[in-house]
């Protein structure tokens, strides 16, 4: 075909598509920029953004077609023209505003001088055709890939690759697959850990200049037994007045990384750490993490303290906050320190110490609960891998007095910081940690479900008066098998907690004034709380506004992005553990319920399955989505959330990360 031809071809083609979408237009309703959410079968949701027509506000996810999405694929940002809002909203995207550069894992496939990414994502229903191949990509090794373009008449989405992650099934190429995934890095680049190792070691004189010494007062830290960086120390001295003073010191990290460094910049970009199954993927290089910010015993360490008096009913008469320097005397692990608490008398100064603090601590809880934080008990598991990072156990985590005393000096440390800015510096910005009142829709939902168990919750619920109501529930429900199922179903009501420059308080814990203070070693927003309190304490101007509120975003987001990922590879731990069981039966409790299928948590793991409603043999099972039950419709037949069922194990699908369960019925 001759160059003319093609160009005319191509101007027709351009001038079609711009008159059907101008059709597309004059038939939408509005049109709406969102986030696609793809499926295995190809259609979407479109998670709405942005709302370019004021009266519009939709906050429902948009259905679009498979045959509607034009190109679009999962991450993209898109303009979607809305075509129907009842029974449900749904959409044609008429644009994609932007490609999302998060990479798909998929197997390479050769075939002569070609190349695809073939997918097998829950995600991603196409194969994406890449032209180069790294030199140490194989046949079949999985990669990462990135999409670059899907040009019209394509039958595949053209990209290219960004990573050769290994063979397949090998511990480290999975792990890097779901850090690929989700577009999180697994190693430093050589350049920061050199930047790293340039920080010096040696604390100076002027280092001290200006900071409290509390290298002669007794001090602690308390942290699990496989911990491998301290970033929270406990200091305890009696006072004259009979009253207690508690340090809540936290390392600082921002002493050694300052704004703007490449270490710094890393750090922001990736937010937080991230916890997998198998390894952490720390936010700092080694070097600062485990070393220089870590406060192990004996040795001088640079901090950020919180410094309380206390009486003896846990009220604080009076309190420091500023750059200080310590020495811990004691490292214990948990259960150490779960001891000391258990005996019946103290032998020593720091058993006296840490029996001190924990009746204050109790207090401190006691009366946090008292007043209407939620306290949500659902059993969190741990997957037990060997140093090859096999699975070979999953166990619930324990949570003991040690752990909570811990958890409430932190508390006590963060809700304290964040009421000097708020109070004292209250025209300045900050970076508070918030958490909104429950979605009421979700709420009503909640009080109908809790109604058919018997339990009566008054209706608009709000405010106080919802964690008043939903905690006296939960005290009535306690110990009964339908406990889980009502705090499940409650805990999907509540709003995600994240980082604002507005402070609106925080719900769950029923705090006015609420931030992260305590862990700059592996969250960065508690690096920019250290920096800003730094600059109110010695009465600098407000910050940016404009520039926190970016950085409260990105945090907030990237926390979700690793939530994610660690959820991942806890599913994938525990689909390789099950791999062994298939055939095995085991108790188990419906945790979830739709309409293609019945979701249980099997006893005493806690690992969650499904049972699609297709292999029920003895019944066709309907999903009521009002009453929240699964009703057969000939025998009559009825399961809900938390009701007690037997299951067989009958698949266990690593690439998928799936588990299916049959259902065992009298």
């Amino acid at each position: 075909m001759s160059s003319r031809k093609q160009k005319n071809k191509q101007a027709y083609r351009e001038k079609r598509a711009a008159h059907l979408a101008k059709k597309r237009r004059e038939r939408a309703l509005f049109q709406i920029e969102g986030t696609v959410q793809m499926t295995r079968e190809g259609f979407c949701f479109v998670s709405p953004v942005a709302v370019p027509v004021g009266e519009n506000r939709v906050t429902t996810d948009i259905f679009v077609k498979a045959t509607k999405t034009h190109g679009a694929l999962n991450g993209d940002r898109v303009v979607v023209d809305v075509t129907r809002i009842n029974p449900r909203y749904e959409g044609v995207i008429t644009q994609i505003v932007e490609r999302s550069v998060k990479p798909f894992v998929g197997f390479l496939h050769i075939v002569g001088d070609k190349a695809w990414v073939l997918m097998q994502s829950k995600v991603m229903p196409y194969d994406i055709s890449v032209t180069e191949i790294p030199k140490d990509a194989r046949q079949g090794f999985k990669v990462a890939a990135v999409v670059d373009d899907w040009p019209r008449g394509e039958s595949n989405p053209i990209g290219h690759i960004v990573d050769v992650l290994g063979a397949p099934g090998e511990n480290d190429t999975e792990m890097h697959a779901i850090l690929a995934e989700f577009g999180l890095p697994y190693r430093f680049e050589p350049y920061i850990d050199k930047a790293a190792a340039k920080i010096s070691e040696e604390i100076t004189p002027s280092d001290l200049k200006e900071r409290k010494d509390f290298r002669k007062t007794l001090t602690f830290t308390i942290d699990p037994s496989d911990a491998k960086d301290f970033d929270d120390a406990i200091s305890y001295k009696l006072l004259k007045n009979g009253n207690i003073e508690l340090g809540v010191h936290i390392a600082d990290v921002t002493h050694y990384v300052e704004p703007g460094t490449v270490i710094d910049k890393e750090a922001q970009l990736r937010g937080t750490s991230v916890y997998l199954a198998d390894r952490t993927v720390p936010m700092l290089p080694e070097k600062l993490c485990n070393r220089l910010c870590s406060l192990r015993p004996h040795e001088d360490k640079l901090t950020f303290s919180a410094v309380f008096e206390m009486d003896a009913e846990a009220n604080v008469v009076g309190q420091w906050l500023g750059r200080t320097v310590i020495n811990s005397d004691y490292r214990f692990d948990y259960d150490q320190a779960q001891a000391i608490i258990k005996k019946e008398t103290a032998e020593s100064e720091i058993e006296t110490a840490i029996k001190s603090l924990w009746t204050i601590a109790e207090k401190l809880r006691n009366a946090r609960f008292a007043s209407g934080a939620l306290n949500f008990e659902r059993p969190e598991m741990k997957v037990v891998c060997d140093e090859k990072g096999k699975p070979v156990d999953v166990i619930q985590k324990q949570s003991v007095e040690a752990n909570f005393l811990i958890e409430e000096f932190m508390l006590l440390a963060n809700r304290s910081v964040t009421e000097f800015v708020a109070t004292k510096r209250k025209d300045c910005t900050f970076v508070y940690r918030v958490h909104d009142e429950p979605n009421q829709e979700k709420l009503e939902t909640f009080r109908l479900f809790a109604r058919s168990f018997g339990y009566k919750l008054p209706p608009d619920l709000g405010g106080l008066k919802a964690s008043r109501e939903l905690k006296k529930l939960f005290d009535k429900a306690k110990d009964t098998p339908e406990f889980p199922a009502l705090e499940l179903m409650c805990l999907r009501c509540m709003a995600k907690a994240k980082y604002d420059v507005e402070n609106i308080g925080h719900y769950g814990l029923n705090f006015k004034y609420y931030t992260h203070f305590t862990s700059p070693i592996r969250r960065y927003p508690d690096m920019m709380v250290h920096r800003l309190l730094a600059q109110y304490l010695d009465g600098a101007k407000s910050a940016d506004k404009a520039y926190y509120e970016g950085q409260c975003k990105h945090a907030s987001d990237r926390e979700q992005v690793a939530a994610d990922a660690e959820r991942a590879s806890v599913k994938y731990k525990m689909v390789e553990y099950m791999q062994e069981r298939v055939g095995y039966t085991y108790e188990g409790t419906v945790s979830g319920l739709t309409e293609w299928g019945m979701y249980v948590e099997i006893l005493p793991t806690h690992i969650e399955g499904m049972v699609p409603l297709r292999d029920i043999k003895s019944d066709f099972f309907e999903f009521d989505e009002e009453h929240y039950v699964l009703r057969g419709r000939r025998s009559g037949r009825r399961y809900t959330m938390g009701s007690k069922v037997r299951i067989r194990v009958s698949r266990a699908d690593l690439d998928q990360k799936q588990i299916d369960y049959e259902l065992l019925e009298d």
